[in-house]
Formats: C-alpha cells, structure tokens, sequence
C-alpha cells in the first residue's frame, strides 16, 4: 500500500492524482467547484509562483488549445523560454505542463506531489486534480525561470484556475455550446463566464466576432478599462492551400494589405484560419509592449507547432491507404468544423469511429455527422463514456447506421479491416476517444 506522504514511483503519483483527487475530466460534474478559494491558497504556500514570469490567458469553447500552442511556437521560435499549461492531455499527464515544449520531468511530478502532501499536512486543503495541477505547472515555470509561459484556461473562465494570473494579454477564441451545467444555456451567458478573465487595463483579443456575444465582450471590457479587438475582423484568410510539404498556406489579409502571404502551419484543420487572427493580433498587440517577436519567429513557429510543442488530434493524419484522421472536436461546433473538413476530403467510402461522454445531451452533435458514413460506436475506458449500445440506439434516430463495441481498439480495429485503400476513416467524438488510439 503507498503511504499516504510519500509517492516512490511515477505510477504511484499518477494514481494519487487521478483517484484521490476529484478529477472533471473522469468524473464529471462532480469534480467542479464554484470558487477560487483553494487555489488562492495554493498560490499562498508556493509564495505566489504566478507572479514570477509573464503571461498570456487563453479562454474559449473551441480553438484555445490550438491558439495556445501557436503562440508557445511562436514564443519560442523568438527565443523566449516558454511554459505552457493546458489541457486535458491525450497520451501522459505531463503533457499539461512543458517548458519549450519539452515535458515536465516525471522526477518532478513525483519530487513535486510529495512535497505538497508535506506541506498539506498542516494546511488540510481537499484540491481536485485542476487545482493542484495547475500549481505545480506555476510553481515548476518560477523555478524554471521562464521568460512567459502560455495559460490555457480549463473550463470557463470567471471561476476557472487559473484566474488568478495577469496576463500581458487575454484572449478569448470562439463561444459555443458546452458545460451548459455550470455556464449557462445561452451564448451571452456562456460568453460572460469566458469573459472573467478580462481584467482591468489588460488588452482584450476576442478571435471570433460573434453578434450574439459582441455586447458581452465590449461591455466586460468597459467596466474594467481593458481595450478590445475582434482579431476576426482585423486579420482575415477566405481559404488555405496545401503546400508540397504537406503544411496549410494562408495568406492573411489586414484590411486589404496582405500582411502574412504565405503563412504555412502544419496544423491541417481548416478551422485554424478561425484560430490564426487571435495568435497575430495578440503578437501585434505583443511587439507594441516591447517585445521581441519579428515576423520570422511568427512564420517559423506557426509552420512547426507540433514539434515545437508537441500538440495533437488537430485534424491529425495518423495512417494512409486508408487515410485515417483524428480530431478532438466534440461539441456542437467542434463536430460542425469536423464536418465541414471531412466534406472537403476526397474519399471513396466514410468510416467513422466514435464514442463521446455521459453527461452532455449528444443530440445535436448526432444531428450534424454525415449519414453516409459506417459507423463503430463506442466508449472510452472511463466512468463518464456514453454507453456504446445507448449511443447506437440514439444515433439511429438520426439515420446514422453502424454497430457498436465494447472498446475503443475494437471498434478501430473493426473500422480499419473495413476500409479500402481509398476510404476515410475518422476517430473522434471524445478527447477520450482520441486519446486511446494515439
């Protein structure tokens, strides 16, 4: 049995955190808290680890994975020493917190966990697995001594974790249907919970320009003093091309000057031509403080984001002949940009593996996948997936046909013998989904 105040292995710490801890990502709703109280307190026996380096604050229903890691890419290819804390992670826990885009050490989770179990013996704290996730990402950048570290907001915004920083710069990505249980059932509540983390003074960068939210944003902005672009409207490329290196091109327009021609990224979404202005209007706003950030660090970094910082299930191409693609997309606008990707790519038959979680109505995400489409229903190996047999029986009633499977490599299995050479097969509908087959 591992004694309570000392983790000997990674795998011991590993367990601690998943099991011992109120985890959201697993459990659900049940893992959410309402206040920032833990986390203040966090910061308060680490001596205020935020304060110690720079920040960007990346908030948004979809996209802010992706303009997170771009701007790490971009901060890095400018020679800066850059953190980066998001989530959740696909493949190993320490994919949360890197540093130039190399992981956290497992010594240090490790060295890290048993220190704060020490040090809680006395201040008694109950953190879920955020919380305390979140302040060994601060506390490991202080000590690192990064030059900025790019912060990824969880769920939210107002309440969220990692609401405690002042960033350089906040940026908000789109607003769309998600955690209605604790952000509201409309796009100008769900928009006034991301728009908690404007803070006074602190340049806003909005990505989308969205009707329903616009008055949210301006308004948020106007109590606190914080001036507000709709980077959208700014920086704008109609459509993308694929070089001969494989990478997307853009040419990006500000106002009618192209100011980015040929701007190549190896993220092969088409939504990120929706995630791109946020990344170039928050380097702009950026280079205007004083920092160091020329237009060359911006090509580099933007062209290499996944070895730069190890991102994935973007649009991912993970096999050929079939080509098989996965994508983290799962709410109802993640799945609609899946759609529209998948629409514009040549295939001869459509595969699709898909499983998704228990506690969000999956009814309009069902409503936009393709009905032509084989399907191979499934479930994540964890407590909150769908059931596999529940989800075919919904989707059903939405002409999607298919059958299902108890696992996740199961039913990629059954997929893949399926396919021809010149068929398409996608996973998706789960970060969990994603996760099991990379």
């Amino acid at each position: 049995m591992v004694n309570k105040f000392f983790m000997r292995s990674y795998s011991d710490t590993l367990d601690y955190l998943y099991n011992q801890l109120p985890m959201f990502q697993r459990i659900g709703p049940a893992a959410y808290k309402n206040s920032l109280d833990n986390t203040w307190q966090l910061d308060e026996m680490y001596q205020s680890p935020h304060r110690k380096f720079p920040t960007l604050h990346v908030a948004g229903t979809n996209g802010k994975g992706s303009v997170s890691h771009m701007l790490a890419a971009v901060l890095q290819s400018a020679g800066y020493r850059t953190g980066l804390y998001t989530s959740p992670h696909l493949k190993d826990f320490r994919e949360r917190i890197r540093i130039n885009g190399m992981m956290i050490p497992r010594f240090e989770v490790i060295r890290w966990l048993n220190r704060f179990l020490k040090l809680n013996r006395k201040a008694r704290l109950e953190p879920s697995f955020f919380e305390l996730t979140m302040a060994m990402a601060f506390d490991y950048f202080a000590r690192e001594k990064v030059d900025a570290a790019v912060i990824e907001v969880g769920l939210g915004g107002r309440l969220d974790s990692t609401n405690i920083i002042i960033p350089e710069v906040s940026i908000i990505t789109n607003i769309s249907y998600d955690h209605q249980m604790f952000l509201g059932n409309t796009l100008p509540e769900i928009a006034g919970e991301k728009a908690g983390i404007i803070k006074p003074g602190i340049p806003v960068v909005v990505s989308q320009w969205q009707p329903e939210t616009e008055d949210v944003f301006r308004q948020k902005a106007l109590r606190e003093n914080a001036p507000i672009w709709f980077a959208g409207r700014e920086y704008h490329a109609g459509y993308s091309t694929i070089g001969l290196d494989g990478r997307q091109v853009f040419n990006f327009r500000k106002g009618e000057e192209i100011r980015f021609p040929g701007l190549k990224t190896d993220l092969l979404g088409i939504y990120q031509r929706l995630n791109l202005p946020a990344v170039l209007k928050t380097i702009e706003l950026m280079v205007a403080k004083g920092w160091d950030i020329p237009d060359k660090a911006v090509y580099a970094g933007v062209a290499d984001v996944t070895r730069l910082t190890g991102l994935q299930g973007r649009w991912q191409v993970i096999g050929h002949n079939p080509l098989v693609v996965c994508d983290t997309g799962h709410n109802e606008d993640g799945i609609r940009q899946v759609t529209e990707q998948i629409r514009q790519t040549p295939y001869k038959k459509l595969h699709v593996v898909f499983g998704t979680v228990s506690d969000k109505n999956p009814d309009k995400v069902l409503a936009l996948l393709p009905q032509e489409a084989v399907y191979y229903f499934t479930r994540a190996q964890l407590p909150r997936a769908l059931d596999q047999q529940l989800l075919g029986e919904k989707a059903a009633s939405f002409g999607l046909s298919g059958k299902s499977y108890p696992t996740v490599k199961e039913a990629f299995a059954a997929a893949k013998a399926a396919a021809g050479r010149h068929d398409l097969v996608f996973v998706g509908g789960s970060n969990f989904v994603v996760a099991e087959i990379l």
